[in-house]
């Protein structure tokens, strides 16, 4: 396991729908972290989702839970080795049953600046804009 990791833990209401769908986009179940509670889906060697069912998420909070189709609540940016990942990852989410998200001047926005984003809203509404950017150092 990596020494700096990375673990965004989200409520979910249907955890098997969940794994599912990101599964479909392409990212892994962790079985060893995995149980009726929560499952454990590894975007990378750094990040994780903890997906977590709505009566164990609150058992992590004294707060109430937020409604997270119906407002927003936080936006999970992750960045990607070129627009076509960001494409693919888009339409692959799109295709297991998220919604896409197009706000023409965000897009106009980050064009100006050599990135290439796009907004997709997962099936219990949390918002993940994959995106690319071509940076003076990258390799």
């Amino acid at each position: 396991m990596a020494s700096k990791m990375i673990f965004i833990n989200l409520p979910v209401s249907d955890l098997e729908r969940s794994k599912n769908f990101y599964e479909s986009i392409g990212w892994k179940v962790n079985q060893d972290f995995t149980d009726g509670n929560a499952a454990c889906i590894v975007v990378d060697d750094n990040i994780c989702l903890m997906l977590l069912t709505k009566d164990f998420f609150t058992t992590f909070s004294t707060r109430p839970l937020g409604d997270s189709v119906g407002t927003v609540n936080g936006l999970y940016a992750i960045s990607l080795g070129s627009a076509a990942e960001v494409d693919a990852l888009t339409d692959a989410a799109v295709l297991a049953g998220a919604t896409e998200e197009v706000n023409a001047d965000k897009r106009a926005q980050e064009a100006e600046v050599g990135m290439h984003g796009r907004t997709f809203i997962d099936l219990d509404g949390h918002q993940w804009e994959p995106f690319y950017m071509a940076y003076p150092g990258a390799n």
